[in-house]
C-alpha cells in the first residue's frame, strides 16, 4: 500500500514549466540570458569544431590538438587502435555536446527558464572534467581551453540569477 501511495503522490505533484507570459524579466534580466545564450554558442561552436578536429585526426596529433602545452614530440607514439576509437569518442562527445549547449542557447535566448538549467547540467559538467583532468594538470594554454572553462562559467553566471529568482520555477503544486 505504501508503494502505490508513493506512486499516487508523485503523479499529482507537478513542477510548473513557466511560459514566457508567466514570468516578466526585467531587462537586465533579459540582457543577461542574451549575453549567456551568446556565450553558450560560443562554447559550444568552438566545442564542435574540436570534435570534428579530434575525430579526423591521427591520435597523436589528436592528443597534441587537445593537449597543446605539451610538446607534440612527447605524444607521438604508434598507438593502439583502441586508443584512437577511445580518442575518436572523446571527440564524439565534445561534438554532441557542443551542439546541445547551442541548441540550448537558442532556447535561453528565448528565456526559456529549463534551458538554463539544462544547458548549465551540460556544458558545466563537460567543462568540470575538462577543468580537473586537463586544465589544472598545466596539460593546456590558455587559448583555447582555459577562456573556454571561463566563457562557459559566465554563461552560467549570467543565466542562473535569472533562473533563481523566480521561486515558482521551483515550487511543486499538487
Amino acid at each position: 500500500m505504501a508503494v502505490k501511495q508513493v506512486f499516487d503522490r508523485a503523479r499529482r505533484i507537478q513542477f510548473r514549466i513557466l511560459k514566457q507570459k508567466e514570468f516578466r524579466m526585467t531587462r537586465t534580466q533579459t540582457a543577461a540570458l542574451k549575453i549567456a545564450a551568446v556565450l553558450w554558442v560560443i562554447w559550444g561552436l568552438v566545442h564542435m569544431l574540436a570534435g570534428v578536429m579530434t575525430i579526423l585526426q591521427a591520435p597523436s596529433e589528436g592528443f597534441a590538438a587537445i593537449a597543446d602545452a605539451v610538446d607534440p614530440a612527447l605524444l607521438v607514439a604508434d598507438y593502439h587502435p583502441a586508443v584512437g576509437g577511445v580518442l575518436n569518442q572523446h571527440g564524439f562527445n565534445l561534438l554532441w555536446i557542443g551542439l546541445a549547449t547551442i541548441v540550448g542557447a537558442v532556447f535561453i535566448w528565448r528565456r526559456n527558464l529549463n534551458a538554463i538549467w539544462m544547458t548549465a547540467v551540460v556544458g558545466g559538467l563537460a567543462d568540470v572534467g575538462y577543468l580537473l583532468f586537463v586544465d589544472l594538470p598545466g596539460y593546456v594554454n590558455f587559448f583555447p581551453g582555459t577562456l573556454m572553462t571561463l566563457i562557459s562559467a559566465s554563461a552560467i553566471l549570467f543565466s542562473f540569477p535569472v533562473l533563481l529568482s523566480n521561486r515558482r520555477f521551483f515550487t511543486a503544486h499538487s
